[in-house]
């Protein structure tokens, strides 16, 4: 089976791959734009099956289907909500929302599977361009509210430090060093902030770029960071998310 990637974020296009290999298939390519990936269907063999977000940096992704007749199946992999996603539902094998969930993902590649061969779709491009000529943008958190004693306090995303888990309880930490314990867990606040800004380093910590004072290497190819304030464990870069977070840092 031929996998090709069509994502304009190179962190997030290994991520994908490195789910879709788990499950015992290849990627055989991945692509980042509409003019790489036109000028990549121009001069290859289409793929059985394509991994397609939808906003591409140059450019909406359906563009591609435009210039080219492409006849090989497709999974969307898009932020957009679930109602502007309907759309798409009907001529594609399946969608997937960010963050990719591993199971959706298993039943996904699962449908394609069952169709036996490469679909040769026919996309409504007229009716997916009203959909995307006002994109819901995703809404990410500004602000958290948080419980002490009987009163509720108001957080700004801007006042954060970093968010840790530990005794099974996930925690905000402040610029201004306090501790105020969230309802939810790490994985809830991977998809409620927003990537640019904030990265999971490790299954105990995620942290805000802008709370970085300094990197410094640690043993196994890892890396520590130091933040302003917080000082009760180190916050360690997880070996297998050194690459990618060396990306998100540009």
């Amino acid at each position: 089976m031929n996998i090709i990637i069509i994502e304009d974020e190179k962190p997030a296009a290994r991520l994908l791959q490195r789910k879709v290999e788990k499950l015992g298939l290849h990627v055989n390519e991945m692509l980042h734009s509409v003019e790489e990936a036109v000028n990549w269907f121009q001069n290859n063999t289409h793929p059985d099956l394509i991994f397609l977000d939808i906003q591409l940096s140059d450019g909406l992704s359906f563009e591609i289907f435009e210039t080219i007749d492409i006849k090989s199946a497709v999974i969307f992999t898009t932020a957009y909500d679930e109602y502007a996603l309907r759309a798409f539902k009907l001529n594609s094998i399946d969608y997937l929302l960010k963050p990719i969930d591993e199971d959706d993902l298993e039943v996904a590649i699962n449908k394609f599977k069952q169709r036996n061969q490469p679909q040769n779709l026919s996309l409504d491009f007229e009716m997916i361009k009203r959909m995307l000529i006002n994109p819901v943008e995703k809404e990410y958190k500004k602000r958290f509210t948080v419980k002490i004693g009987q009163q509720l306090k108001l957080i700004d995303i801007q006042e954060v430090e970093c968010f840790f888990s530990q005794d099974k309880g996930t925690y905000l930490h402040t610029l201004d060093n306090r501790d105020y314990l969230l309802d939810g867990t790490l994985e809830q606040l991977e998809t409620e902030l927003n990537p640019e800004d904030f990265y999971r380093v490790s299954r105990k910590f995620i942290v805000p770029m802008k709370a970085i004072k300094e990197i410094q290497m640690h043993s196994n190819s890892r890396l520590k960071l130091i933040l302003p304030t917080y000082k009760d464990d180190e916050v360690i870069v997880a070996r297998e998310r050194v690459g990618d977070f060396k990306d998100w840092i540009g």
